[in-house]
């Protein structure tokens, strides 16, 4: 169970305008069913999405004979599907969602990094663009979905006659990470247009405590502010200024290719997410003074609607409490003063309700499932930090879905940062979970003590990272 040390942030992901009743952040469970006209289009539902269809076709993998099939679905999604040859697939279908692809019009699939690993196996898989960019995880959901329930009319229409698949897991990455574990949550599976029971899921360095991103995105950007002493003093943040922060936070600005040097107040800002993001641990003060660090200030002044996917304010920082000193237990006169300053927003508990035409505009990880689960998480991802893993147990231990969900940590700071043993590692320990019974060892992500220790990570990480202290070798697999 949780430290004291965690109290403060957990509670916050469990409770009130995080979460409701239990549920992830921002969800009412007041069905809304899209029927109340134009109080119902969003930004995201006046967006023109394509894809160039000669983008789809992919390689032959060398001296492996395969099906491959591209396409576009009807719902405009478009898709890449490789089976084995006859007689070497083994029956079972991996569908694979991506992460999240920016703002632009043009859609995307791109293969899973484990495909010659599936196809080797005897594991057909698919994976689609989806219909939509932007962090529309409702689409990701419905559209791996419906390609899912195609995929024996793919095969027909391209002259291979298949059976329907005899299990279906899925895998995915960040945005796709979310696709994955909320795919196979009770309420997906109860409200979704296209259907699907899948057997088991990978998540990985994914959002899967849900809509707490958000909250964490709108929290690091505040405190940026706040610490340089810059605000906010509105949300969205119209008076935020990152060159003008930056100048104030760093000696050397942190980059992708240089760690940053913080000052003082910088050092005070490190605290303050080091808190919001997990805890002390391994690697995360090199993701914190490396390149991600722009990518999270690239989202201050935005709105609580992720860009126009809800309608109302999904985000908000009440009761939130910024350590600024980095003793999670003890507040100083300064650190008091800091939180009694800071601008206050309040999330809409009405932003993100249950829908009559399938799943929420951003679908709920409650924790609640009854499939095998392996997650795998970077520890010093600064862009969807560790933290997500830490709700995500919390919230399926109070759902009694913990016994179905084995968590691993890497050491490694970037964002989805993973050697291929390590992805490979992970898929085989669902596998043989969910076909033999063989529950699989992970790691503890919420005692404060064991996450802090210098040691951490190293069951399951395969390879040291440059920067990162090198295991035990004994603890290396």
């Amino acid at each position: 169970m949780t430290d004291l040390r965690w109290t403060k942030v957990l509670a916050l992901a469990m409770a009130g305008a995080l979460v409701v009743g239990c549920s992830d952040s921002g969800g009412s469970d007041d069905v809304d069913n899209g029927d109340d006209g134009e109080q119902q289009t969003r930004v995201q539902d006046t967006r023109d999405f394509a894809v160039n269809e000669d983008s789809l076709a992919f390689e032959a993998l060398d001296g492996v004979e395969t099906d491959r099939w591209t396409g576009i679905a009807d719902n405009g999604a478009g898709y890449r599907v490789e089976v084995p040859a006859e007689g070497n697939w083994n029956g079972m279908l991996v569908m694979y969602a991506h992460g999240y692809r920016g703002e632009g019009p043009e859609l995307t699939v791109s293969s899973p990094s484990l495909r010659s690993y599936y196809i080797s196996q005897g594991y057909a898989w698919a994976a689609s663009s989806y219909s939509t960019n932007f962090y529309d995880v409702r689409t990701g959901i419905e559209d791996t979905n419906a390609l899912a329930n195609a995929f024996v009319d793919i095969a027909a229409e391209n002259g291979r006659t298949l059976t329907a698949p005899s299990k279906i897991y899925i895998t995915g990455d960040s945005m796709g990470g979310h696709v994955a574990a909320a795919a196979i949550e009770s309420e997906t599976q109860a409200t979704a247009a296209n259907k699907v029971t899948y057997a088991g899921a990978v998540p990985r360095c994914g959002v899967v405590g849900g809509t707490y991103e958000f909250d964490y995105l709108l929290n690091f950007t505040f405190a940026a502010q706040h610490v340089a002493d810059m605000g906010p003093t509105s949300y969205p943040a119209t008076d935020f200024d990152q060159t003008a922060i930056d100048n104030v936070l760093w000696t050397t600005n942190p980059s992708f290719t240089a760690q940053g040097v913080p000052t003082d107040a910088g050092l005070q800002l490190e605290n303050i997410v080091r808190t919001l993001s997990g805890g002390d641990r391994p690697t995360f003060e090199q993701g914190f003074r490396g390149g991600y660090y722009n990518v999270v200030m690239g989202t201050g002044g935005r709105d609580g609607t992720v860009n126009g996917i809800l309608l109302r304010n999904l985000s908000g920082n009440d009761g939130v409490t910024y350590n600024l000193d980095g003793d999670p237990d003890s507040s100083t006169a300064e650190e008091t003063a800091f939180n009694e300053s800071m601008f206050r927003v309040m999330a809409d508990p009405a932003a993100n309700p249950l829908r009559g035409d399938g799943v929420r505009w951003i679908p709920q990880v409650n924790g609640e499932f009854s499939v095998p689960v392996v997650s795998l998480h970077n520890l010093g991802d600064l862009y969807v930090p560790f933290v997500h893993e830490q709700i995500y147990r919390e919230r399926a231990e109070a759902n009694g879905s913990d016994q179905w969900l084995v968590q691993r940590a890497i050491r490694s700071s970037p964002h989805c940062s993973f050697e291929a043993a390590e992805l490979v590692s992970a898929f085989d320990a669902m596998i043989a979970w969910e076909q033999n019974g063989t529950k699989p060892e992970g790691d503890d992500v919420t005692t404060a003590s064991v996450v802090a220790d210098e040691n951490y990570g190293c069951q399951f990480t395969t390879a040291t990272r440059p920067g990162v202290a090198a295991c035990p070798t004994a603890a290396v697999p």
